[in-house]
């Protein structure tokens, strides 16, 4: 099963700095229909204006992710961590028994960013965040995992999460595809940061979203430069 939810269906909140779409219900968008998709809870669509962003507040037992996409993000917290990450890289935010942070866009330019949550395996565990770069040139044509909590990917170096779950990332040229096998029980949310994919045959337009389960196996074919990003989880 693949189920296409369009870009311009998405739940959308514009608050002026921050333009926002929702893949799931998130904040005032509610869609009973959109809760999430197996462990992963959030999948919102930033548009950080410059010289803006998100002032401190509380998170709790929550792995948050932020893969950027254009520009970058500025993170503090109050475990004293603080770091800058640029567009292509990720960073990981396990929130655990609690954690106060901020991200800002402290670029000249807007910043455009996947903020993406999942559910954790265990509560309250201790809170903890990392920064990694990953060149695009690594994961040309074949998805590369950028972080993971499945059993397979210990001792990678991918960021670690807190969750049986993986955020996995490729590029593809014109007519190059990328195939990805998924075990019986998993399912995958697969969006486009940029370009025009097939996914099994089916047609994935830029910053669509695919919702697939009970395929054993995915094959993405680039109609354009393209720029994927999946998380892998538990259906």
């Amino acid at each position: 099963m693949i189920d296409i939810r369009p870009f311009g269906t998405l739940g959308h909140a514009d608050h002026g700095w921050l333009n926002a779409r929702h893949h799931f219900a998130f904040g005032g968008y509610r869609d009973e229909g959109r809760p999430g998709w197996g462990r992963l809870r959030v999948w919102n669509d930033d548009e950080i204006a410059p010289g803006t962003g998100f002032d401190a507040h509380p998170h709790r037992d929550m792995e948050i992710i932020t893969y950027v996409r254009e520009g970058a993000i500025t993170h503090r917290d109050n475990l004293g961590n603080e770091g800058r990450t640029e567009a292509g890289d990720v960073q990981v935010m396990s929130a655990g028994t609690g954690i106060v942070h901020a991200e800002y866009n402290l670029e000249p330019v807007k910043t455009r960013i996947f903020q993406i949550w999942i559910l954790p395996d265990r509560r309250s565990q201790a809170p903890r965040w990392g920064a990694k770069a990953f060149p695009k040139a690594a994961r040309e044509g074949g998805f590369e995992v950028l972080a993971s909590g499945r059993a397979a990917d210990a001792g990678s170096d991918a960021l670690r999460l807190n969750a049986d779950g993986a955020v996995l990332a490729a590029t593809l040229s014109p007519g190059q595809s990328a195939t990805l096998r998924l075990d019986a029980g998993r399912g995958a949310y697969l969006v486009p940061a940029k370009g025009r994919v097939t996914v099994n045959g089916v047609a994935l337009s830029e910053r669509d979203g695919a919702a697939i389960r009970d395929e054993a196996e995915i094959t993405v074919t680039a109609e354009e430069e393209a720029e994927l990003v999946l998380v892998e989880v538990a259906a």
